[in-house]
């Protein structure tokens, strides 16, 4: 199943780097570089209008965000994706790449492959840590075929996707990474999607530049993840899918008539900077008359840097499909540069700016993803760079912990961690985040009201097989319990039957829980509580049930075996 899997994420690979290469060959191969052409204004409109017709029209439904919605499969639909996740992303992307989106393929992709390895599993039946897998094969595939980067691809499926690196698991997931790589291969050759030369060696003397370089990485990745959420909450709240597509799709195309390197995922312009050949990328833009003016070049790359965010966050809030993976790659690449040519500029230092292109690579995915040993292997892996290990290194591990130490979660899981909904390598809350609290819940519990009288709340006790009686309002609103301690003492006398009412000996709940609590918090209840039994509410206030610390610690415990299973 894992070479399979493997096979189908390189075909889909093939078909999703063809059909955006096909797109944008006929639209821009007859434009001039020494000319701006306003047609860049209208392509990404097109593209995106295109794209939301299919969704809405056609396909009526959202293929939603790529590894984010992988993540939620694992963490609350037991790993199964939807079925129109096969098609849905792949051939949405492809118009709103190929039409100049400034977005990537990868998560499409690996979304793409994902629901497929799901799907599997859900047919033959398999179980919750095998689908996950499947899963993770799929992840593992389609960067490998994509990136000609198979290690790096595994890295990514434990990293990203938080698949557990088991012996169990690498030999899948390492049939699945090269069956793809030869799949992608056989189809595309053996040509790279970024091609590098090792123009200068690794200097010694550049470190205490990589390490300043390695912070300002992780500075800007708050950045890019920031105003990446802050574009995509502000155009997401135009009402109307064709107005937002209009106005997004209007405003992406003057971005790009602006910056034409924008246009689409922008590897072509990654391997120009790693040639240090700054005057191919001004190409068809305004700047390529000034392409002499060093100052005019700075401010140029500066605008790359700048504009390439808020051109992705336009792309899929406006309703494109694609991600972020691109976006990262290609705006560490034009930050390395950039951050070299500065220091050229004011006579500090002539840095290497091929060396520092890929550094930024690697400290930009490493910050924005919290994937540093993702972005290493990555970027020595398709660039070929191997001699520049310990630069990606020292970058990659310091713009990792400055971003970290600034934002906990990444854009991929920014969402999901505030619902409570995140997998992580942390067993305890992953089987935590597993867990669905509206399973556990017991409602065969005889209810009482406030004004019953003691003869009524006995007779309870005589039809009720539980010890605990909710008390509850006209309208279900939970206002005490009782417990058969509490009347243990004067459940016999039939003297103060009709004397004693209820609310006279109910008392209240030590904590309450909530149905949407997240169960870390419910733990916490239990845990500070010291109750054996809680009683559950709705966000009203409405009496829903109660749920013991035995069954939750059984239902732990069963899920936990699931979870680190190995054959």
């Amino acid at each position: 199943m894992a070479i399979g899997v493997g096979f189908v994420s390189g075909l889909v690979a093939v078909l999703l780097k063809n059909g955006v290469f096909g797109i944008r060959y006929l639209l821009t191969s007859g434009f001039d570089e020494e000319q701006f052409n306003v047609l860049y204004v209208a392509f990404p409109l097109i593209g995106l209008l295109i794209t939301i017709l299919i969704v809405r029209r056609l396909l009526k439904k959202d293929p939603g965000p790529g590894i984010p919605s992988i993540l939620y499969a694992i963490s609350r639909r037991k790993s199964i994706l939807k079925r129109h996740n096969i098609f849905s992303s792949l051939i949405t992307s492809i118009f709103t790449v190929g039409f100049g989106g400034s977005a990537g393929l990868e998560a499409p992709a690996v979304q793409a492959s994902a629901a497929i390895g799901s799907n599997v599993g859900a047919r033959f039946k398999l179980n919750y840590k095998t689908k996950t897998l499947l899963i993770g094969c799929a992840a593992a595939g389609s960067l490998a075929s994509i990136f000609k980067a198979p290690v790096a691809a595994i890295i990514f499926a434990v990293e990203v996707i938080m698949i557990d690196l088991t012996t169990a698991s690498l030999v899948p997931l390492l049939l699945a990474s090269i069956s793809a790589l030869l799949t992608a291969n056989l189809f595309l050759g053996e040509d790279t999607l970024l091609r590098f030369n090792l123009r200068d060696q690794f200097d010694p003397s550049a470190i205490p530049f990589y390490v300043l370089f390695g912070v300002f990485a992780g500075v800007f990745s708050l950045y890019f993840n920031k105003l990446y959420l802050g574009i995509t909450g502000f155009v997401g709240k135009i009402r109307g899918f064709w107005k937002r597509g209009l106005v997004g799709g209007l405003v992406l195309g003057v971005i790009i008539f602006l910056f034409p390197p924008l246009y689409g995922e922008g590897y072509d312009v990654i391997n120009h900077l790693l040639n240090d050949d700054l005057v191919s990328v001004t190409g068809s833009s305004f700047f390529y008359d000034y392409r002499q003016s060093i100052t005019m070049m700075l401010l140029f790359m500066a605008g790359l840097v700048i504009f390439k965010v808020i051109a992705t966050g336009l792309t899929i809030g406006s309703g494109g499909i694609g991600g972020i993976f691109a976006p990262t790659l290609f705006t560490g690449a034009t930050l390395g540069f950039l951050f070299t040519r500065v220091f050229r500029y004011f006579d500090v230092s002539d840095l290497s700016a091929s060396n520092f292109t890929l550094a930024g690579m690697a400290g930009l995915m490493a910050g924005v993803l919290h994937a540093p040993l993702t972005a290493i292997f990555m970027i020595a892996e398709i660039t070929g760079g191997y001699e520049l290990f310990i630069p990606l290194m020292l970058t990659s591990a310091i713009a990792y912990y400055t971003s970290k130490s600034l934002t906990r979660h990444t854009i991929y899981t920014r969402e999901l961690a505030g619902r409570g909904e995140l997998i992580t390598h942390n067993k305890d809350q992953a089987v935590l985040t597993l867990m669905n609290l509206r399973d556990e819940v017991e409602s065969n519990f005889a209810s009482v009201q406030a004004e019953d009288s003691l003869r009524s709340l006995v007779d309870a006790v005589g039809q009720s097989k539980r010890n605990l009686f909710p008390v509850l309002s006209p309208s279900r609103q939970l206002v005490g319990v009782v417990t058969l301690d509490d009347i243990r003492q004067i459940m016999f006398d039939q003297s103060q039957y009709d004397e004693v009412q209820v609310r006279d000996i109910m008392t209240l709940p030590p904590e309450i829980i909530d149905l949407d609590d997240q169960m870390d918090l419910v733990m916490k209840k239990f845990e500070e509580s010291e109750a054996w039994n809680l009683p559950v509410v709705d966000d009203g206030g409405r009496y829903i049930g109660f749920v013991s610390k035995s069954k939750l610690f059984s239902a732990y415990r069963g899920l936990l075996r699931e979870f680190v299973h190995e054959e």
